[in-house]
This record gives structure tokens, C-alpha cells and sequence, in this order.
């Protein structure tokens, strides 16, 4: 079957509760979204797969939840009132904006196909302004963060002390950001309100060049063992103009969309600028000392920084796929059960109560250990194509016979192939058929 076209995954997201527009009763609200019970366990799944990798399963990176509004001096120090902007164009026919850099041609309005019309090109600063207290006033202007990275280097030295670490080792985080994006789009691939998923990891300068090579290679990896297809997945480095001011070297984990090849997450060496400034501006040092070699210096830092709803989003067209069964067209998200938003769905062959009954009871069995879903309504095979469509790896049928062998029927997502397994064993099947997926999603 031929790959699946934005239109189809952006229906599946709505359709089965994945994603909505938020505002919706309203009109909407242009490039926000809400995440339905769907949405929202698959993205939980993906930054928990993210936090096993990252913090979890490692001894050398700690855990962090920074503030999403810092002192407005923050981002004076990093950089971000000075040098966050877009170059923004705006057409003097339609009057519609744009960001000039994102222009196929840069000539035409993409709005209204009016040639030479656009004004001269102007910064605009991404950052979204507010104010802190009652009267607003530039006395208390303050930022919703754009990232989460700076909340990470104003606490190096607080978390360096308390958990007594030594060089090499990272702070990862994940949490809200916020951009005033000129030319939001592409569904939920580019909003103003996004989630991403960053660590930052502090090394000796010398050692910098290893690191950088060695996280662009994990992160590579992490969406490999996810079950992304390596043919849909591609490192590219930043050149020239491209890098941004405070690294020496960038490289993109890209994603071919529907739309083409965009980026997933960002692997970059940031050099010591960052904790330079913070100490200039603040006035702390913020310099580790090793005492081994008696030397005091600025740690470099190799930054790897994904969106944790592009992730999402990409695991989603990732795993869509559609083939014909006895005549008809079977469409089966093919993701991996620790990022599945149901990992089990019971299924009663019919409403019968003695039927019902068992179900609850195989329900009750099933839910302290994984997200379930008990589905009694429609026949069974519309029943079985709805969990395919949503993902869920594995459906546990209770039938007539139940009442007697007290067994099920297990059905596979992929192959469809289906097992009678006794209910006394059920859960340790299920264990060994998702990998022992615990309820938070590992």
C-alpha cells in the first residue's frame, strides 16, 4: 500500500480522539490543539520512553522541573531578547505575514499569489510577552519560556551540590515551551505551545568532541529501538549561517513527513557560553573545579533538545499502514507497545450478562498492570479494526466457550493470528507479549 498522506493521519488524530482543536465549540483557536485520551497517553508514553533513556536507565544525567517563567534577565543572558527573532514579511495586498526564511518564493505571497509584494523584511521576536502582578508595566514584563534549557543552566550549580556530581553528567527535563511562530502549521508539527524533551550534559571541554559524537548516535538509536523505520529517519549537520550563535557544531535527527524530510530533535554543542553568560550577568561563578587537577573552568555542553509532540506525532504517521484482508482495507497502527496508548482491549463476544461478568473479572485482572480498554459495543470484527486503527497490540476475547475452559482468546494486532490462553495465565502472557509494559508506559 502506498505511504499515508497527511490527510489520512490528520482524520485518524481527530477521528479516534487522538487530537482536537482546542476552542473548538468557539471556532477553534488557530495552531492550538487539545490531546484526547488517546493523544495524551501517547505523548505520556513518549516522554516516558524518553525519561527511561535518558535519566532512568543512567547513572550519569539527574531529573530537573524548572519554571516556565523565569526572571526576565534570564533571557537577556542567553540571548533570547536580543537574537530569538524570524525574519517577518508581510504582504501589502492580502496583508497576511510570513516568515521570509520559510518562502519557497520569496517573491510571491503563498496567500494570494500577488508578486513583489512584500515589505521589507523585519525581526520578529519569538518570545511570548506578559506581565507579572496587577498593573502591567515594563517594570514587571516577564517571558513564557521558549525553552526548557535555560531553566536547566541557572540550577547547574544548585543540582552539582546536592547531588554531589562530577563532570561528566547531565539535568534532563521535559515540559512546556512556548513561540510566537510567524507561520504556524503542519497540524501539530509546529504550534506556539509545544512540549519537548532536553538534557543538557556538562563535560570537560577536552571531552566535548566525543560526547557531541556519541549523543548523536544514541539519539539516532532511541528512535530506531522505538520501531521508526531507519529509511524514514536521516542526520543532517547545520552549516555557515545555519549554526546558531552559541554552538560550534549542530546536527538534526530529521523525519521524512509527508510534506519531506523536518526535524525531530537537535543534537548540539553549545560550547560554555551558556553558563558564561549566566555568571557574567548574574554575577555567580558558575565555573566547576576539579580537584583532582587543581583547574577551574566552564563546562562545554553537548545538548540534545527533541519535541516531545513532534515525537509523538512522527511515531504516529510512523506506524500507519494499510493492507487488504479478505477483500477489504484493514488500516493498523503499527506502533510499539510501550508507546501503545492501549495496550490491551477485553472484548465480550456479546452483552450477555454471565459474559459481562467474566469480562469485569478479566478487566480487574488486567488494569493494575496495564492501560486497558473493555469494548462492548458493535460485532467483533468492527471491534477488532477499531483497536488496530487506535494501535493496541493485543485483544483479549470472552466468548461462550470462557464460560466452560475459563480461557480466552488472545488476537494478535500485527499478525492476527490468535492464541487460547487459560485466564490463570493470562497475565503472565501478557507480560511476555508486551515486554512487560508497566501501567506508566514502559
Amino acid at each position: 500500500m502506498p505511504e499515508p498522506t497527511f490527510a489520512t493521519i490528520v482524520n485518524l488524530a481527530k477521528k479516534r480522539g487522538f487530537v482536537f482543536q482546542a476552542s473548538e465549540i468557539y471556532g477553534g483557536l488557530r495552531s492550538a490543539y487539545d490531546y484526547g485520551p488517546l493523544g495524551v497517553a501517547l505523548l505520556r508514553n513518549v516522554k516516558e520512553a524518553w525519561w527511561r533513556s535518558m535519566v532512568r536507565s543512567r547513572d550519569d544525567v539527574v531529573g530537573l522541573d524548572s519554571a516556565i517563567i523565569q526572571s526576565p534577565l534570564v533571557w537577556e543572558a542567553s540571548g533570547h531578547v536580543s537574537q530569538f527573532h524570524d525574519p517577518l514579511v508581510e504582504c501589502t495586498s492580502c496583508h497576511s505575514r510570513h516568515r521570509l526564511d520559510k518562502l519557497e518564493d520569496q517573491s510571491r505571497c503563498p496567500k494570494c499569489g500577488t508578486r513583489e509584494s512584500f515589505t521589507e523584511a523585519r525581526d520578529f521576536n519569538l518570545m511570548f510577552r506578559t506581565h507579572m502582578g496587577p498593573v502591567a508595566g515594563e517594570g514587571n514584563l516577564v517571558y513564557l519560556r521558549p525553552e526548557t534549557a535555560q531553566g536547566i543552566f541557572t540550577n547547574f550549580e544548585n543540582v552539582r551540590r546536592v547531588m554531589r556530581r562530577k563532570l561528566p553528567f547531565g539535568i534532563a527535563q521535559v515540559g512546556k515551551s512556548f513561540r510566537n511562530e510567524i507561520t504556524p502549521g503542519q497540524f501539530v508539527f509546529r504550534t506556539r505551545e509545544f512540549e519537548q524533551m532536553e538534557m543538557e550534559f556538562f563535560t570537560h571541554p577536552d571531552e566535548a568532541d566525543q560526547w557531541f559524537e556519541y549523543w548523536i548516535d544514541e539519539r539516532r538509536a532511541w528512535y530506531l529501538d522505538l520501531g521508526m523505520r531507519s529509511d524514514n529517519l536521516r542526520l543532517r549537520s547545520h552549516q555557515g549561517d545555519e549554526l546558531a550563535h552559541y554552538a560550534v557544531g549542530t546536527y538534526d535527527v530529521e523525519y521524512r513527513f509527508p510534506w519531506g524530510w523536518d526535524e525531530l530533535e537537535g543534537i548540539a554543542n553549545r560550547t560554555d557560553f551558556d553558563l558564561r553568560m549566566h555568571s557574567e550577568h548574574s554575577g555567580k561563578d558558575l565555573r566547576y573545579f576539579d580537584q583532582a587537577a587543581g583547574e577551574r573552568f566552564y563546562p562545554y555542553v553537548i545538548e540534545p533538545a527533541a519535541g516531545a509532540t513532534r515525537a509523538a506525532f512522527a511515531f504516529l504517521i510512523d506506524a500507519y499502514d494499510e493492507e487488504i484482508v479478505r477483500g477489504a482495507t484493514r488500516a493498523v497502527l503499527r506502533i510499539d507497545s510501550r508507546l501503545a496508548p492501549i495496550k490491551v482491549a477485553v472484548l465480550p463476544l456479546s452483552r450477555k450478562p454471565d459474559l459481562v461478568e467474566v469480562t469485569g473479572r478479566v478487566a480487574s485482572l488486567l488494569r493494575p498492570r496495564w492501560d486497558i480498554e473493555v469494548d462492548v459495543t458493535q460485532a467483533i470484527g468492527r471491534r477488532y479494526r477499531r483497536q488496530d486503527e487506535i494501535g493496541t497490540p493485543l485483544c483479549v476475547t470472552v466468548d461462550f466457550r470462557t464460560l466452560d475452559d475459563r480461557a480466552v482468546t488472545v488476537r494478535d494486532r500485527d499478525t492476527m493470528a490468535q492464541d487460547r490462553v487459560s485466564i490463570d495465565r493470562l497475565v503472565g502472557y501478557l507480560a511476555d507479549r508486551l515486554a512487560d509494559s508497566p501501567r506508566t508506559g514502559a
